[in-house]
């Protein structure tokens, strides 16, 4: 087995993560020179990794697919890191992958070293996945086009089903892909509208990647999770509900996602209102069961179906008491 040089290592690593290496970029990365790229480049050509190039001023390199590529080369880190993934797979937010995430595991536990070995089953023996199938699930192959326009900065077209369940035609500059409590969102820019835009991918129908490529444009936030964040908040819900309570607004804030559509606002050294916001009746109730579970006085203010099934939800509670 040929052992690569750590420079190699990391060459093959950026090759790996991104669709494409200008010179320029892959030597300033390495901090080495662009003849040093050229010829660590042959190198891996010479090891059997397919490595193309263009020439000219927009010239980079690609790492090409095929049947004949080598193995996928991990550092320790990634390689754990991968294990840990393939273990929270199954939890249901994505489609038909939990049967493939166990195989996968068991093959990727097969290849590793012993000094990994020990560190990725001490994941498997220690991590639970817990799974979640009350809420909306993404096709798998849905989450991987999205996720790649987003890597190869391709302009992503698809139906977008509204809350009416009504589909509409989008065409958008995909920027990001963001996962939070179960669900999956991307966050584009849409040239129709001149504005960012955040998409559930479960209401994503075929999604197509057009081949166009785009300009990535400044996103309005400090990050694309900041993005969602503000997006949820400031976003309009079918179930709405203004909780106040009687605990200081850092304690009841440590009980509540940090990017659900969700305000705390302090009234008070130990006061404070929430107001909460959801489409899902079954979600926006795990929420105020949540600031239940302070067990601190607090009324909320709501609509009559959401108390009727708070309601409901304590009636069966006390039920299993009995």
């Amino acid at each position: 087995m040929t052992t690569l040089p750590a420079r190699l290592l990391r060459l093959l690593s950026l090759l790996q993560s991104r669709r494409e290496w200008s010179g320029a970029e892959l030597a300033d990365r390495l901090e080495v020179t662009g003849r040093t790229v050229r010829r660590d480049i042959d190198r891996l050509r010479e090891l059997g990794y397919p490595v193309s190039s263009t020439t000219g001023t927009a010239g980079g390199y690609r790492l090409e697919s095929g049947k004949n590529l080598p193995p996928l080369l991990l550092d320790d880190d990634e390689a754990v890191a991968v294990a840990a993934g393939l273990l929270t797979a199954a939890s249901g937010s994505i489609t038909g992958i939990e049967e493939s995430s166990i195989r996968a595991l068991a093959k990727l536990e097969q290849v590793l070293p012993a000094r990994l070995r020990a560190r990725v089953a001490a994941v498997s023996g220690a991590t639970v996945p817990m799974v979640v199938r009350d809420g909306p699930q993404v096709d798998a192959a849905t989450l991987a086009t999205a996720a790649a326009a987003c890597r190869d900065r391709e302009v992503l077209s698809f139906d977008y089903v509204k809350r009416d369940g009504a589909a509409q035609p989008r065409r958008v500059e995909p920027h990001s892909v963001v996962a939070v409590v179960g669900l999956w969102y991307l966050i584009a820019f849409d040239p129709e509208r001149d504005d960012w835009r955040t998409f559930r991918l479960d209401r994503l129908q075929d999604p197509l990647a057009t081949g166009r490529r785009f300009e990535p444009r400044e996103l309005p936030a400090e990050s694309a999770a900041d993005y969602l964040r503000s997006s949820i908040a400031d976003a309009p819900y079918r179930y709405t509900a203004q909780v106040s309570a009687q605990a200081p607004a850092e304690v009841v804030r440590e009980h509540l996602h940090p990017l659900l559509p969700s305000r705390v606002t302090p009234t008070g050294v130990n006061d404070c209102t929430v107001e909460l916001g959801e489409d899902s009746l079954s979600r926006i109730t795990r929420q105020i069961a949540a600031l239940a579970a302070l067990d601190v006085e607090f009324t909320v203010d709501t609509s009559d179906e959401l108390r009727e099934q708070l309601r409901a939800t304590l009636r069966r509670g006390l039920d299993a008491l009995s």
